[in-house]
């Protein structure tokens, strides 16, 4: 449980900010989008194949823009 006591002549904004700032550094956020929707346990065989897939999709578009078919798209940072 998080607490966050006010001091004296504190203003509401500032005891909010820092309230807030303990909660993202607990983790509290990430738990809670983690748990927000139910995931059942992965087989290592089922994640082993779902690796597999993504490297053969990821190899197919090297490929495919190596061969002039496929745009380059820019990350943007």
């Amino acid at each position: 449980m998080i607490k966050v006591d006010r001091k004296e002549n504190e203003p509401v904004e500032s005891l909010i900010r820092r309230f807030k700032k303990k909660v993202l550094q607990n983790g509290v956020v990430l738990e809670a989008r983690k748990r927000r929707f139910f995931e059942s346990p992965k087989s290592k065989k089922q994640i082993r194949e779902e690796a597999k897939r993504r490297n053969k999709i990821r190899e197919k578009k090297e490929h495919l823009r190596r061969i002039g078919k496929l745009e380059q798209k820019f990350k943007r940072y």
